[in-house]
């Protein structure tokens, strides 16, 4: 029988009990017993059940898994697989361990609270690929859409049969196993922002690719990396911190690119509070401006390597406007968030052409950018001339320059001052050809980390050329 026959929940469910293939234990806390409860319905629950727990409350759960910050975390989240598996293990030496794959599907969530503020949590498998293996994992964050609790449980327990069906049947397949996360399910009712495999049953994964995945797939907008290049959700690394981010295509990096950040990020530090924490920094690419028709996997490895390697957390987004992208963030911290841009983009950024789709146009575009304590950091750049361009001399339509003038004297738009490089009129994508044409001099505009993947793969050599942002709206 193939492993992607059965569609329905249910008659995934029910397939899992008839054969045999796993046997463990459901940990689910916040949103019910949603995924045992359907393989207790179909029937023929005995041969897949061999516990279901709800540590609900805070007191009990510390005393199962140990104490905890944030109940609805990975941190919990692992402590439950860790100690439900080791139970499982010690309960079951001989006997059905020898015939069936064990595992534990682990969960916790937090549903709907109020209107403005949505359901999310962690759910994760631990398992045997093939009997007495040692375990992988699948790990998973998913915000939940659903406007009311009882829906929000219900996807809560498709998604979870999902997992299970797909860790026992499609392991060897992980971009499968991927995509049947949303059977039965669309992305009205919930979005899957981070995915991990880990273990045996996944030898030659890469993580970063399968998270590019969800974006590809339309299961969520965002990928989210960590300064050593890691997988990691949003939350991990923007939750109620400021936050300075560049977008760009970066490819390549080049130290203009760096010293925007470097010299915005002292202007920022000036401005925050004492008592506020170090900005996380981010280099945002969006995969709309990543690629023209296709997005090649390697040049996003390389670029999103590189960027590690420099130190920086990174970020795709499928985000075309900076006010999208805005809101993305308020999502996860309501303190400051600087974007630092070169004029040019400032530039496009206040075109008029780039709203047309909103009702409200440029003013709604811009409003909501800036509506929820967000700051533009215009870093100088030389046309062709030589001619330095800031942004109190940059050149605008007559349509927008009182708008402009309001957001300049508000605060909303601050010029970066005393740059001193005198490369600002190069682009990465000169940069890009003066390396596709083989020019020499390309290496002092780029950062080791660069040129050293640059040469040894051959990474940029003879592709097209990618504007730094396409639609900065």
């Amino acid at each position: 029988m193939a492993g992607s026959m059965p569609g329905t929940t249910a008659q995934k469910a029910r397939r899992i009990n008839v054969e045999h293939k796993a046997y463990g234990t459901f940990a689910e806390i916040g949103a019910g017993q949603e995924v045992a409860r359907w393989f207790f319905h179909v029937g023929g629950a005995s041969a897949t059940v061999a516990k279901t727990i709800s540590a609900y409350d805070m007191t009990i759960s510390d005393a199962f898994y140990g104490p905890c910050e944030h109940y609805v975390s990975r941190q919990r989240l692992e402590a439950i697989l860790d100690d439900e598996y080791q139970f499982l293990l010690d309960q079951l030496k001989t006997g059905r361990v020898k015939t069936s794959g064990l595992f534990v599907l682990a969960d916790t969530f937090a549903t709907r609270q109020a209107p403005d503020k949505e359901g999310q949590g962690w759910m994760g498998i631990r398992f045997q690929h093939r009997p007495e293996s040692d375990p992988s994992d699948v790990i998973i964050h998913i915000r939940l859409l659903d406007l009311e609790p009882a829906r929000e449980q219900e996807t809560v327990g498709i998604i979870g049969v999902n997992l299970v069906y797909g860790a026992v049947y499609l392991h060897g397949d992980p971009e499968e196993l991927l995509g049947s996360l949303f059977d039965e399910l669309n992305r009205n009712r919930i979005e899957v922002d981070m995915i991990q495999f880990s273990g045996p049953a996944f030898p030659e994964i890469d993580n970063r690719l399968m998270t590019l995945q969800l974006i590809e797939r339309g299961f969520t907008d965002v990928a989210m990396f960590s300064r050593d290049g890691k997988v990691v959700q949003a939350a991990e690394i923007l939750y109620q911190r400021p936050v300075l981010i560049e977008r760009g295509s970066f490819r390549p990096v080049t130290y203009a690119s760096l010293d925007i950040l470097e010299v915005a990020s002292r202007v920022f530090a000036r401005q925050l509070p004492q008592s506020s924490q170090v900005p996380v920094t981010v280099m945002e690419m969006s995969l709309r401006n990543l690629t023209g028709d296709r997005f090649e996997h390697a040049d996003f490895l390389t670029r999103v390597e590189i960027l590690s390697r420099i130190g920086f957390a990174t970020m795709i987004s499928n985000y075309a406007h900076f006010y999208a992208l805005s809101e993305y963030l308020h999502r996860y911290t309501k303190v400051m968030t600087v974007f630092a841009l070169g004029v040019p983009n400032l530039q496009q950024l206040l075109d008029p052409k780039y709203y047309t789709h909103l009702d409200g146009g440029i003013l709604e575009g811009i409003g909501r950018l800036v509506k929820s304590n967000v700051r533009l950091y215009a870093y100088p750049s030389r046309n062709k001339m030589g001619k330095l361009i800031t942004a109190d001399t940059l050149l605008l339509p007559s349509s927008v320059q009182m708008l402009y003038r309001y957001l300049r004297e508000n605060q909303f738009i601050q010029p970066i001052e005393h740059v001193e490089r005198e490369d600002l009129h190069l682009l990465p994508k000169d940069v890009l050809a003066k390396i596709q044409s083989d020019e020499p001099g390309w290496e002092n505009q780029v950062p080791p980390e660069a040129v050293e993947a640059i040469k040894r793969r051959r990474y940029l050599s003879n592709r097209g050329t990618s504007d730094d942002v396409e639609s900065p709206g």
